[in-house]
């Protein structure tokens, strides 16, 4: 028949049904896409270099599957699960179609438990429930990446299983991210999928699908699963690209019509599901990158419509050296907060309105007007706010600690403060509330709101801490 680039048109094949597995000659795989009269459009699953028109082509009568299970773990694989770490086949062959139908509403269950990130801008004013769909969106180059392995990392106080599926992106950041999984301890406790931009683009585009069949298998089994789709920006290229060589119909920004659908199908099997069908979950981080901080463009618009709300990081704050770059006006958690343990909400629930606050009077003050005490003080107070949002790559905070930071900054602790003396103030902090965790943790745990008696006891440690810090640098006599 005939070949494109990545795709091959078949014929006198009149019984194939949509989705069907084809086999051509020498073993390469295709997926059947569109059904004509008298052929066939067949998306092909790897380099059809050694395919010529005329090539023979069979019927497989099977859909295509990966393998599933928890033999998964610790290893990296393609979108059809083959190994791609130069270990060992895997053990077990159990085997999972990679298109499933999302469960029903009577099967899944309300999104009650949080996701700790370990980032404090996402956990205190973001917050992530399990079984959520949160859009990870922003420019290239912004951090989208760093808070998705951080999330990963930061799973490793939990029982929380994660799968990174790297669609469309080159070999060496893939590797930089399977080096940090491995660094920060979670990768036998981790899948990555991944499908590169050196590969076909059928792979690309079957890469989530496969990793949410896998999840979706570890879920079945009451397992909480941290899915991440690094990007769906590619996915979605990926599929324009087949459409286009198959001679769909284009429309907006030359994407098929059906894009929409090709993303809710995959995002629609997330969810925290009920006890008859496993009581397991699976939380996905979908991540998009947007042209020039454009949040109007089509496949944004409809990943923020299909999610459950989105952390945007802006390029005026990495612009700023704010890391990560999370813009809380923009940013919201449409059920997480249901989530969120009741000290998270005391202490952080005004955070938004402060730094919102905090930025209105950045920009009056900007005009160079004269500024009365007050002013000054809120300011000030703001700054250390926002400078106690800071975090570097690679450092997931505990719960405990992040709640004594914040409430540190609310409270007045790190006013006046420059950058290098916020951070090692914090540090300290950190330090105080590691020695006696205990206290904070119960708070946490059971439940409970912060009563003033908890406020000024957590500010109260901070003091201690920073003071003691003062006195071993000699600055108080």
């Amino acid at each position: 028949a005939e070949i494109g680039d990545g795709i091959a048109l078949v014929s006198g094949l009149a019984r194939a049904l949509v989705n069907e597995l084809l086999e051509f000659e020498g073993g390469l795989c295709g997926i059947v896409f569109d059904l004509e009269q008298g052929r066939l459009g067949v998306v092909l699953l790897g380099s059809a270099i050694h395919i010529v028109p005329g090539s023979d082509v069979r019927r497989t009568g099977r859909v295509a599957s990966v393998p599933v299970g928890p033999t998964l773990l610790g290893r990296v694989v393609n979108a059809l699960g083959q190994p791609l770490d130069r270990r060992p086949a895997f053990a077990s062959e159990r085997r999972r179609p990679i298109e499933v139908e999302a469960l029903g509403i009577l099967e899944r269950a309300p999104v009650v438990r949080p996701l700790a990130t370990g980032l404090k801008a996402i956990d205190a004013v973001v917050p992530i429930g399990l079984g959520q769909r949160e859009l990870i969106i922003g420019d290239r180059q912004t951090g989208k990446t760093s808070i998705a392995v951080d999330t990963i990392l930061n799973q490793k106080a939990t029982d929380v299983l994660c799968i990174y599926c790297a669609i469309g992106q080159r070999g060496d950041a893939v590797a930089k991210v399977i080096g940090a999984i491995r660094a920060g301890g979670m990768m036998d406790r981790t899948v990555v999928v991944t499908a590169g931009d050196e590969e076909a683009p059928g792979l690309a585009f079957i890469a989530p699908y496969a990793a949410m069949s896998m999840a979706e298998s570890l879920a079945n089994r009451g397992q909480d699963v941290l899915i991440v789709m690094d990007d769906l920006t590619h996915h979605a290229h990926s599929y324009r690209e087949l459409s286009l060589l198959l001679r769909r119909p284009p429309g907006r920004e030359a994407f098929p019509g059906d894009i929409f659908y090709v993303h809710a199908r995959l995002l629609e099997r997330a969810g925290q599901f009920a006890q008859a069908v496993g009581g397991g979950s699976i939380t996905a981080l979908p991540v998009v990158e947007t042209q020039a901080g454009n949040l109007s463009a089509y496949i944004p618009t409809n990943l923020i419509s299909i999610t459950d709300g989105q952390i945007y990081l802006a390029p005026r704050l990495v612009r700023r050296n704010q890391f990560p770059a999370i813009d809380l006006g923009v940013s919201v958690s449409r059920v997480g907060g249901k989530a969120q343990s009741p000290a998270f909400r005391d202490v952080a629930g005004n955070l938004r309105v402060t730094l919102s606050q905090f930025e209105e009077l950045e920009e009056f003050a900007r005009f160079g007007t004269r500024l009365d005490s007050d002013t000054r003080k809120r300011l000030a107070r703001g700054a250390a706010v926002r400078a106690a949002l800071r975090q570097p790559e690679r450092d997931p905070m505990p719960a405990a600690e992040q709640l004594a930071v914040l409430l540190s900054a609310l409270e007045g602790l790190l006013d006046g403060m420059d950058e290098m003396a916020t951070d090692l103030a914090m540090e300290k902090i950190r330090c105080a509330v590691r020695r006696d965790a205990g206290t904070l943790l119960d708070l946490i745990a059971s439940g409970r709101r912060v009563g003033a008696e908890d406020r000024n006891w957590i500010v109260a440690a901070a003091r201690r801490a920073l003071a003691e810090s003062e006195h071993a640098n000699g600055t108080v006599p």
